[in-house]
């Protein structure tokens, strides 16, 4: 895929800025809702902030070279639950979560030393494109559930009933155009745009369907039409109720007495379960984190395993997630929304990557952005989603268009990936929870090694019995010779 910026151009002053805000509303919903799931007082805006710096760091240790933006991981809601669990203390729960992100942040580090002297050679035989193809496709189709479910929610005032499929009262069919409207709105200035309009499909979409959601809010109250509500525009309300306009940082109440202090608990059996909570998925999330930048690297046609190397992206990636706790608590990972993102947009500019960042910084800070941005409603987010989780999995279907799927060995490796990640095998084993795009994964790879390992031995035996024909039966051309020596 060609693209308009690549990686080391830099957009023009005003290009730059609708751009970064572009990737900004990309990864917003994601990286605030961690923090919202897990609760115990954790906030949005310190997520943020933390994702925000997180992504410096990646930046700085990839020598600006991966456009890609960190966010907080959803594969970690299970262990930061397990920070709070047994009725801890505040304080005691939030330095839970800080010793979890340094034990999953380590994880990267020791694998990038390894990768670092070993070489990533390895990686290509285990991953082959006939493996992280699908895997890809299955980080969007894994994705692809959530954003339906948007499309017919508000989110602020519960989700659209599900039997069999959603059940669609005025709220939900209200949400549904305004989803489509989002959607077909981003899609007409992608496909039929000039110039800058062509570059932020998403910003333009967002607003009509904001504007749309908007009207029909305006209507619900009148009395009787209160089911036409679709966005909370009582979240400004705190702005006037003196409401802080700065994060409260993990760190500050990790530290804090007020937090409940650290009581009596055994602080050394505490950590030892936080680490068996964080490390095993830290080696869960390195798969994600090998299936995004395959995938960016096919988008922007440059190999980012090589270059700036899996060792630095690695180390981007667990220091950035430690910074980023340190500051919201939430681990980070690499953002497929992001990656879809560059893809939709065609702009790599790595300098976008590093304005959102410092946007997300700047956002935590100011209140009036940052409910604005929160008052999104859902569906207009999953009109909006929709486009990018298609594009992570088309992008990874990309990947498998070389490979052979007339033979079995590749056939049944692309099929055995698709139907564990659309089936949605997740596995939880004690606190470790393998996501569907894991289990896919280790059973591609699995069966990729087992086929091939067949398939090497009959090819072997192949060519052991056509070099014994060879021997047994001379061709043609010697028979002719051997007669007419003996004439």
């Amino acid at each position: 895929m060609e693209m308009i910026y690549g990686v080391k151009d830099r957009p023009k002053a005003g290009r730059l800025v609708l751009f970064s805000l572009q990737q900004l509303l990309a990864i917003l919903a994601a990286t605030i809702a961690v923090p919202m799931i897990v609760g115990n007082g954790m906030q949005p805006a310190a997520a943020l902030f933390g994702a925000g710096v997180g992504t410096i760091v990646y930046l700085l240790l990839t020598k600006f070279k991966s456009p890609v933006f960190l966010g907080s991981s959803f594969a970690f809601l299970g262990s930061m639950a397990a920070a709070f669990a047994g009725g801890v203390s505040m304080s005691l729960g939030y330095l839970g979560l800080l010793v979890g992100a340094i034990f999953a942040g380590l994880v990267y580090v020791v694998i990038a030393v390894v990768v670092k002297f070993v070489g990533t050679k390895w990686i290509d035989k285990l991953m082959p494109a006939v493996v992280i193809g699908p895997t890809v496709a299955i980080i969007g189709l894994s994705l692809s559930g959530n954003a339906i479910k948007d499309l017919v929610s508000s989110g602020f005032y519960g989700y659209a009933s599900y039997d069999g499929g959603y059940i669609m009262d005025t709220t939900a069919w209200l949400c549904l155009i305004c989803g489509l409207v989002t959607l077909g709105v981003t899609v007409a200035c992608s496909v039929y745009g000039k110039k800058m309009m062509k570059m932020i499909p998403f910003i333009i979409g967002i607003l009509a369907g904001y504007a749309l959601a908007a009207i029909f809010t305006g209507f619900s109250y009148i009395d009787g039409a209160e089911a036409m509500r679709i966005i909370n525009f009582e979240t400004f309300s705190s702005l006037s109720q003196g409401s802080a306009w700065y994060p409260d940082f993990t760190f500050l109440t990790a530290f804090n007495a007020h937090g409940g202090g650290y009581g009596n608990t055994n602080i050394g059996a505490y950590i030892g379960s936080i680490a068996v909570a964080y490390i095993p998925v830290a080696f869960v999330v390195f798969a994600e984190h090998l299936a995004d930048h395959k995938n960016i690297s096919s988008i922007i046609e440059h190999d980012l395993l090589k270059d700036p190397g899996l060792h630095r992206t690695l180390l981007g990636d667990g220091i950035g997630s430690m910074a980023g706790a340190l500051f919201g608590g939430c681990p980070n990972t690499t953002y497929g929304e992001s990656v879809g993102c560059v893809a939709i947009s065609r702009n790599a500019s790595v300098i976008t990557i590093l304005v959102t960042a410092c946007m997300a910084i700047l956002a935590a800070f100011l209140a009036p952005f940052t409910l604005f941005l929160a008052s999104i409603p859902n569906c207009v987010m999953g009109g909006v989603c929709i486009a990018l989780y298609g594009f992570i999995a088309v992008s990874g279907l990309k990947m498998i268009q070389k490979v052979d799927l007339n033979d079995n060995r590749n056939l049944f490796t692309v099929c055995i990936i698709l139907i564990a990640g659309v089936g949605g095998m997740v596995l939880s084993i004690g606190k470790v929870t393998l996501t569907a795009v894991a289990c896919a994964l280790i059973l591609g790879i699995v069966t990729n090694l087992l086929v091939n390992l067949g398939g090497k031995k009959a090819e072997t035996a192949e060519v052991e019995n056509a070099e014994a024909d060879t021997v047994a039966k001379p061709d043609a051309t010697d028979e002719a010779a051997a007669t007419e020596d003996g004439e």
